[in-house]
């Protein structure tokens, strides 16, 4: 199958280009012009997302001042900070036994979960510290993590954090400090970002749509070259594929921003299109590819049908591709959660692999022989879909799915066993 070069573009949009940023906007028009050399039409829909300033951030003890960096949207301190009780909590079940956190400051291992946070507000805790990476980073190679609650957080009330590093935390824990005091000062606001939109018409049945999605938003201090400018540059791919070869049923390139601050974008785009998605026969993402150690699978929000599909798509062609049914933290699942069937496409790194969301995503780990086998099967696989006499994926979401759904999209908790 010939290549259409999108794996070049991948070194042009290699920079951080956080939801709602002026580079996530210059990548946005970069895309627009991609689109327009294959001569398809491609406009900007926006949506608005949180943003914040971090005005200034502390953390005090007796043994010291932590480096700290301010958890966005957390609100902020009174201007000379708080001091409190060092709480040290291990699991939900620990706090749930507290009768109250008032005037303390909780510790907490990791990132802070919605179910932790809410109960933090029930319990009036008055600041939290959640850490970033591990003991063993070396901290010259390192960057402490800029954390942001969510509205599913925040929903709950606001209780100002710092994130801190791991090793630090083991520091400030053997301290075993009666108080400590937290500073953070903020200003939270909002901000635009960007879906990019693309439309080839279907010759055939154009009531008929099948979109392709990827993000093409980073992390803060990361290229994103892999997580996802490999999925914004194989969607492209796929446009160019069929601007030549015209399909039979209208496609939708649809790259999504803000994905990394809770799928904002495509979240967005579901509902301002929720009129027309019952058109809408399967949602095709792609959250990145490309890796030269890898393994290529498919998660399908559908029914089991799909899975086989691809399972055996890929004897048929020689592709190593494994196909599951589940829920993929991508853009595909704001599709499914409105009742349009959709998979995720992804090479996945080993353990020890390709690292994301960190300033080790970088172009050294892709390699374009690799990128090309996994573009071209999406591409196979996307003909066969869109050429097809009957739809062949069921236009329905399982209810064991729909079950995930819920749980994922946090309007149910998982049953504890």
């Amino acid at each position: 199958m010939e290549n259409y070069g999108s794996f070049d573009f991948l070194s042009k949009i290699a920079y951080e280009r956080t939801g709602g940023s002026e580079a996530e906007f210059q990548t946005a028009n970069y895309i627009i012009t991609e689109c327009h050399k294959y001569q398809v039409e491609a406009h900007l829909e926006e949506f608005q997302v949180d943003g914040y300033e971090i005005k200034k951030a502390s953390l005090e003890s007796i043994d010291g001042v932590y480096t700290v960096t301010g958890v966005g949207m957390s609100g902020s301190t009174p201007v000379e900070g708080i001091i409190g009780e060092l709480v040290v909590i291990e699991s939900d079940d620990q706090l749930k036994l507290l009768k109250s956190l008032e005037g303390k400051i909780v510790y907490l291992s990791g990132r802070m979960m919605v179910k932790t946070y809410k109960l933090l507000c029930e319990k009036k805790a008055s600041g939290f510290i959640c850490t970033s990476g591990s003991l063993y980073d070396d901290i010259e190679k390192t960057d402490l993590e800029k954390m942001t609650l969510r509205e599913r957080h925040y929903s709950n009330g606001k209780i100002p954090g710092v994130c801190i590093r791991m090793v630090d935390a083991q520091k400030l824990v053997l301290a075993h400090p009666k108080e400590i005091k937290l500073l953070l000062l903020q200003d939270e606001f909002k901000l635009t970002s960007h879906n990019v939109v693309a439309t080839i018409p279907g010759e055939v049945k154009p009531d008929e749509i099948v979109c392709f999605t990827a993000h093409y938003d980073s992390v803060a201090f990361s290229t994103g070259a892999y997580d996802n400018g490999t999925g914004t540059t194989t969607i492209l791919e796929s446009l160019a594929y069929f601007s030549k070869h015209r399909p039979e049923r209208t496609l939708k390139f649809i790259w999504c921003g803000s994905e990394e601050m809770g799928l904002l974008g495509s979240k967005a785009y579901a509902e301002a299109h929720k009129d027309e998605l019952s058109s809408y026969k399967l949602c095709i993402n792609v959250d990145m590819t490309g890796v030269v150690l890898g393994h290529d699978i498919a998660c399908c929000t559908s029914e089991n049908s799909l899975v086989h599909y691809i399972n055996y798509l890929g004897k048929e062609v020689g592709f190593s591709i494994t196909a599951r049914q589940g829920v993929y933290s991508s853009d595909s699942t704001s599709f499914a959660d409105q009742g349009v069937p959709a998979l995720s496409f992804a090479r996945l790194s080993p353990r020890g692999g390709a690292e994301i969301h960190s300033r080790k995503d970088v172009m050294d780990f892709l390699d374009a022989e690799n990128y090309y086998k996994t573009a071209n099967f999406i591409i196979e696989f996307s003909k066969r879909m869109i050429s097809s006499v009957y739809f062949p994926v069921e236009n329905t979401i399982p209810e064991e799915m729909k079950k995930e759904l819920d749980i994922y999209m946090g309007r149910k908790d998982r049953e504890e066993k």
